[in-house]
């Protein structure tokens, strides 16, 4: 997390608890090392509400952690308007991925939510399902090929995932995007982590080599983007013709509605999106969703695509029940979005895996106000931290936390724990606006890929770290062999 000046000025309540920390430099060094390691030794040692202190005299900082199901739900819910995206972490993401729904806040984020909405019903979602059956129908082919029957589930799924949310994005423009995100994505992502755990930057226009290859990436991920969305507004026009098209009269994004037909790509809907009230995108807001859309909705799905084959790679028993499932509701046809509610273990599959390896396991706000999280006083300009890598893994809400087990998932055991004690799609009003599209983007796939071929992990133990999204950092492999029907 970014480093800020202390806060001030808290309510009454009961000190929080300090993680203790080296001398000089409090935990800087234990937080680039290994943050999710650190929050999760802070809980473990201090409880449920943590102070920890990082960086030199001068330039500390103090990040409140809240790692209990209530004081999430408080953060996130209850008193969500006490606690913004104002860190200068979301700052970093702000300036590089632009203004859209991720990083948006009042105004701008609820006129963007309502032109959006409309996008991500349950029922405009399900029509997705083809367009990731065929991205999961190419990842199995070319598994044919392996060599010595190993992949690289990590790579793999970050492929599957890009190439799916791409092709739903920008329909025929798939090839040109896919490409150029996979190229550029990891350059403006690793230029945002770094300026974001530095407790002093320059400025980006400065002509250092790391601005200058950032924003040569940037441009060239702007200028793609830019390009389609032109086409897509001259193509919008063109069929309106004189006096055509929606009247934008309807503050429901009657636009948005109007424009729908079967095979248009989210972003020819995004650009036809507008009301009475919210008006409509320009292009450079267009291209501020595009980019939110893209980081949002392939890094996220692919982090658990990756790990719930990896964890089935290590747990044959319920690969295997999870197969059986698979083998008896679909038989060889293609998964389709009613299939989900026909595939409950599997399902439980994909939550147990967000779990034990949340897509977003670090989440920030800046309280604007002082506070209380039960005992403990926050004040007002804290920075605070919710780890959703800790809180699954609550000793008190989940016995034996770090053991596999999709059976926590049925609803019974769901019914029986605090709302928050899983929240891989945050909460709140500002709750993850593609969770239905994520969960249905990875059942489908699992359930084709898990159709096709068995998995055996070559890598038992995989490494990660807190990026924007929860990343690996070494192979993923497995071994992977058909799957005789």
């Amino acid at each position: 997390m970014a480093f800020g000046r202390n806060a001030g000025g808290a309510e009454a309540g009961t000190e929080v608890p300090v993680l203790p920390g080296a001398p000089l430099l409090g935990s800087l060094h234990d937080l680039k090392s290994d943050s999710l390691g650190t929050y999760l030794r802070a809980q473990q040692r201090r409880g449920d509400v943590v102070r920890v202190s990082a960086g030199p005299p001068g330039m500390r900082a103090d990040l409140y952690c809240v790692f209990s199901p209530e004081g999430v739900q408080q953060v996130l819910a209850s008193q969500a308007a006490n606690f913004r995206k104002d860190n200068a972490f979301y700052q970093e993401v702000r300036d590089s991925f632009g203004n859209g729904l991720l990083t948006s806040q009042d105004e701008d984020y609820l006129r963007q939510r309502r032109l959006v909405q409309p996008l991500f019903t349950r029922r405009r979602v399900d029509g997705y399902a083809g367009a990731v059956a065929a991205e999961t129908a190419s990842v199995v082919a070319a598994w044919e090929e392996a060599l010595d029957g190993v992949v690289d589930v990590s790579d793999e799924m970050t492929h599957l995932a890009l190439r799916a949310v791409a092709r739903i994005l920008f329909g025929t423009d798939v090839e040109a995007t896919a490409d150029v995100v996979a190229r550029c994505f990891p350059v403006i992502t690793d230029y945002v982590l770094r300026r974001g755990y530095s407790p002093a930057n320059i400025p980006r226009h400065w002509p250092t080599p790391g601005n200058r290859r950032a924003a040569a990436a940037l441009d060239e991920l702007y200028g793609v983007c830019d390009q389609i969305i032109g086409r897509r507004r001259q193509a919008g026009a063109s069929a309106a013709g004189p006096g055509g098209g929606a009247t934008g009269d309807d503050p429901s994004a009657e636009g948005a509605r109007a424009a729908h037909a079967s095979g248009e790509d989210l972003l020819t809907l995004l650009a036809a999106a507008r009301s009475s009230d919210d008006g409509e995108f320009d292009a450079a807001e267009l291209r501020d969703q595009v980019l939110i859309f893209l980081l949002a909705g392939h890094e996220t799905t692919a982090t658990s695509l990756c790990f719930a084959l990896h964890l089935l790679s290590r747990h044959p028993e319920q690969q295997d029940r999870a197969r059986e499932e698979i083998t008896r509701v679909l038989g060889d046809r293609t998964p389709q979005a009613c299939d989900l509610d026909r595939l409950p273990y599997l399902s439980q599959v994909v939550k147990e895996a967000m779990r034990l390896y949340p897509a977003a396991p670090v989440i920030g706000r800046k309280a604007v106000a002082a506070a209380r999280i039960g005992e403990h006083a926050i004040p007002a300009g804290a920075d605070v931290i919710l780890a959703p890598w800790v809180t699954h893994r609550h000793p008190e809400h989940w016995p034996d936390p770090d053991r596999f087990d999709p059976e926590r998932f049925t609803p019974e055991a769901e019914a029986g724990r605090p709302r928050y004690a899983w929240f891989p799609f945050g909460g709140g009003p500002r709750a993850c606006i593609g969770q239905h599209f994520s969960m249905l983007e990875s059942v489908v796939a699992l359930a084709m890929i898990l159709r096709a071929y068995a998995f055996e992990a070559v890598d038992t133990e995989i490494p990660v770290g807190a990026g924007i999204t929860l990343r690996t950092e070494g192979p993923a492999r497995c071994r992977v062999r058909r799957v005789d029907r």
